[in-house]
């Protein structure tokens, strides 16, 4: 048995999500015929409570449409640090719109409305014209951490009184709805765009959906095409999200416990220095400075057990609708005795 807690995007497609695949009705979507897709967008738009939806083969594709929609050549985003936006989408910020970013570094990546103010450039001319903020929820290199609904308002009023464009990475953003208890249509009133992934956390084996309203969304379609993202009978696979949606949120709070359970185990332990606050489904931890990463993980791999480094001497854990019962028992039994 391999327990990979690498990432929540290890899963795969249980049988009766193949089943609702195999199924489905498709058509092309290149020219808006594939009933699924449309179904999938409608339904997604309308839980955000935004006017459009488009269906993207992956979140990085999904978040850097966003960007350029935002966004002209020259101009800057204003983002956290260790925003996937930044870090972890191959420069596309630069390569794709032409961008710069303006990161800030603060309050845990929870920066507040008074950062972005003050992150904000003067209007001469010689400066880079800041027009996006862009935020992460849950925030991954963070620690699955969710953003304060409050502070996202006032943000949101930044925004307003200075004209930016307001984009959520909202990859894990179905942990933070119900690690928080919020609704996607909350997020809906306070963005411009958002960005969901369907396969983390709800198991789909592809895909994710840009949503915003109709004339923001208006030219999201001509830039997925540019960056090669069209696709054909893609409704097999929009039948995993919409499955996903009436059957893989409300089982994301399984996710979390397991997660908490894991730090609780890991705290204990005399090699591990410090494990950050846990709210939802990852776990990030770090070892003392006289502990070999390399030793910590080769040890766990070879009992069958998978995580990734951070950098430094942190390490990642992610729970997942794959990782059951059992698995969590032989991890915490080994945890308890290493």
């Amino acid at each position: 048995m391999i327990i990979d807690l690498r990432s929540d995007t290890v899963t795969k497609p249980s049988k009766q999500m193949l089943e609702a695949m195999m199924e489905t009705q498709v058509g092309d979507d290149v020219f808006r015929e594939d009933i699924t897709v449309n179904q999938l967008e409608t339904r997604i738009a309308n839980m955000f409570g935004m006017d459009e939806a488009l269906f993207f083969p992956s979140g990085t594709m999904a978040n850097q449409t966003a960007l350029k929609l935002h966004t002209n050549p020259g101009e800057q985003v204003i983002c956290d640090k260790y925003a996937h936006i930044y870090n972890y989408e191959s420069g596309g910020v630069s390569f794709n719109s032409g961008v710069s970013c303006k990161l800030l570094d603060e309050n845990n990546g929870m920066f507040k409305a008074d950062d972005v103010l003050k992150a904000i450039n003067p209007a001469d001319y010689y400066y880079s014209k800041t027009s996006l903020v862009e935020i992460e929820n849950t925030a991954n290199r963070r620690g699955g951490t969710c953003w304060d609904f409050n502070e996202i308002k006032k943000i949101r009023m930044v925004c307003d009184e200075n004209k930016l464009g307001f984009h959520l990475d909202g990859a894990r953003i179905w942990n933070a709805l119900v690690a928080k208890n919020e609704t996607a249509n909350q997020y809906g009133e306070v963005f411009d765009t958002i960005s969901v992934c369907l396969s983390k956390g709800l198991g789909c084996p592809v895909g994710s959906v840009l949503v915003g309203d109709s004339k923001i969304m208006e030219n999201a379609i001509r830039i997925r095409k540019i960056f090669g993202g069209n696709m054909r009978q893609a409704g097999y696979l929009a039948a995993a999200g919409l499955f996903a949606l009436d059957n893989n949120i409300d089982r994301l709070k399984e996710d979390h416990k397991k997660a908490r359970e894991i730090g609780i185990v890991l705290a204990q332990l005399p090699i591990i220095k410090n494990v950050e606050r846990i709210e939802t489904n990852i776990v990030i931890f770090e070892l003392n400075e006289d502990v070999s990463l390399n030793d910590f993980v080769n040890k766990l791999a070879d009992n069958n057990i998978r995580i990734i480094s951070m950098g430094g001497n942190k390490l990642r854990m992610v729970t997942h609708l794959d990782y059951n019962n059992d698995m969590h028992s032989i991890l915490i039994k080994f945890l308890k005795n290493f």
